[in-house]
């Protein structure tokens, strides 16, 4: 009996031993698949520390603003907080006197220095609202603290040298020194690094200023119009900060059908592997991350696969993180938002509530407006590539006369599904809308809506949803949306419009599509809805 049960035991031991050994390969020859990030997350910055990888992205209008997210293996990311809850210089913050749709803050710059976490960052902005912020934290998920505000860098990068002397590097080669304390810049400092290539019409954009042994290395975006010529990544090489400057094309590549790649950083691992992280323009989803491989080749850090372009696949890196992601579902039990929702400008804290009724996320009415490109408290979230679609469930017994609530494809040009309030009768409508904006203030101009379909509803309770089709057609991509509503939450009907387009329009929100919830008041305030779930499923890449 005894033999038995050791033989038993020493097959179990076996078996698990078996299983662990195949779920270890199984995480060691898992690919991460371009593009890494399948959704809207441009101007990247890069660092790690210890074993983790540490990202921040451009939200612009969107609040909390600054995302910090986080990985271990460059494959599984997470956002861990943001470097500022809202920004407050402006009424056009608050939706009033103008917008911010497509300014507010771009390119952040990420940096840790003798244990701390530092971030660089200026609005997109004119006068004082454009003013450049610098933010610390002992920890990346914060809380975030401002240490200083100086005049307008664009497209800036953060760097602490050996030495202990810290500058910012900007525009198309412009340095300046910062103070030791960097409450602001040192006059008289300024200096033009490089001089730009004849074929380089337009600006080099996106520093990112890094130094490897002993040598200074900033990467830039390039745009080229000169023939046979495209966008590109390129870097430039001082033994001296100061200079002089050699320039190399670092990377120059197309990737599954869609336009050439540039702008990003590059990063270490623990085991001293290096990674390119770029961002590619794809469309209605906006513009995603890939990642690749850097080799350093006679001193120079060269992106792509051994031709130098874009790899399908990259070797992964085992750590044993759980699968997650920056997009996800919620049930609303928790009562503090996620950090994967950002609402479009700043929200009105005092007209939502995850509390008054436990379990759902409530938005008021509080504010009389015409359009929803000027209605306070829309929650969203990135749509994701290949495919994806959200669906919300939302009871919307406390709507009043004149009230609108509903569930979008959120941009400058919009597909939504949008019950309204007619009296004592509710409807749905599919609507498609569009916002014309001054190019100065981003003041709503003209917004205009058309009603595809109507629906007349009988009952307050309802579900929403969206599929979101973002697979290369063609070098322009799919970029396709399509609407449904269901009475039970399993049985579906089509509404509207079919494979309505998701555009991306750099002159007005200068974003991709997003997941929008949303409930404003066009004729009297007070009235509500109540969000009970939001559920979303990615398709494979």
């Amino acid at each position: 009996m005894k033999k038995a049960l050791l033989f038993i035991w020493m097959m179990c031991i076996a078996t698990m031993t078996m299983a662990q050994t195949n779920d270890y390969e199984t995480l060691k020859t898992e690919k991460i698949k371009n593009p890494m990030l399948w959704a809207d997350v441009p101007d990247p910055d890069v660092i790690r520390v210890g074993d983790t990888f540490y990202l921040v992205s451009t939200t612009m209008h969107l609040m909390p603003g600054a995302p910090v997210m986080a990985s271990k293996d460059l494959k599984n990311w997470e956002t861990i907080g943001y470097i500022f809850d809202r920004l407050t210089d402006s009424p056009k913050y608050d939706l009033q006197e103008g917008t911010a749709y497509g300014r507010g803050q771009w390119a952040t710059s990420l940096k840790y220095h003798n244990g701390k976490f530092y971030a660089l960052l200026a609005p997109n902005e004119q006068g004082a609202m454009g003013d450049t912020y610098i933010f610390s934290a002992e920890k990346a998920e914060g809380p975030w603290t401002i240490v200083s505000r100086m005049r307008h860098f664009h497209d800036c990068s953060l760097f602490f040298d050996d030495d202990g002397r810290v500058y910012v590097v900007y525009g198309t080669g412009e340095l300046m020194e910062l103070k030791p304390d960097l409450s602001d810049v040192i006059e008289g400092t300024h200096q033009k690094i490089f001089e730009r290539e004849e074929d380089e019409k337009g600006l080099l954009e996106g520093s990112r200023m890094i130094k490897h042994n002993g040598k200074y290395y900033l990467m830039m975006i390039s745009h080229v119009y000169a023939p046979g010529k495209h966008r590109r990544e390129v870097c430039y090489r001082a033994d001296d900060i100061h200079g002089p400057y050699e320039k190399q094309v670092i990377l120059e590549s197309e990737f599954g059908g869609f336009s050439y790649e540039a702008q990003g950083t590059i990063v270490d691992t623990q085991d001293g592997d290096w990674y390119g992280i770029i961002f590619q323009d794809r469309g209605g989803v906006g513009r995603v991350l890939t990642v690749m491989p850097c080799r350093w080749i006679n001193g120079w850090p060269m992106l792509g696969d051994e031709n130098g372009k874009v790899p399908d696949t990259v070797r992964p890196l085992v750590s044993g993180q759980p699968e997650t992601g920056i997009v996800k579902s919620d049930d609303f039990s928790d009562p503090k938002l996620g950090l994967h929702w950002q609402w479009n400008h700043n929200p009105i804290d005092d007209a939502w509530s995850l509390t008054e009724r436990p379990g759902f996320l409530r938005l008021k009415t509080n504010r009389v407006v015409n359009t929803l490109y000027l209605a306070p408290n829309t929650l969203t979230q990135r749509m994701e590539g290949p495919t994806c679609s959200g669906i919300v469930s939302m009871d919307c017994s406390k709507m009043k006369d004149g009230d609108c609530a509903g569930f979008a494809a959120f941009n400058s040009d919009t597909g939504a599904l949008t019950i309204k309030k007619k009296g004592n009768k509710l409807v749905l409508e599919m609507d498609e809308m569009t916002v014309a904006l001054s190019d100065r203030d981003k003041e709503v101009t003209k917004a205009e809506e058309k009603c595809i379909e109507e629906v007349a509803l009988k009952q307050s309770k309802i579900w929403l949803r969206i599929d979101a089709d973002f697979r290369p057609a063609g070098r322009g991509g799919r970029d396709a949306a399509n609407f449904y509503y269901s009475l039970d939450g399993s049985q579906w009907t089509k509404i509207g419009t079919t494979d309505y387009h998701m555009g991306f329009d750099w002159r007005r929100f200068f974003m991709g599509s997003k997941f929008g919830i949303f409930c404003y008041a066009t004729k009297k305030k007070g009235g509500y809805v109540d969000v009970d779930s939001f559920n979303v499923s990615k398709g494979e890449k």
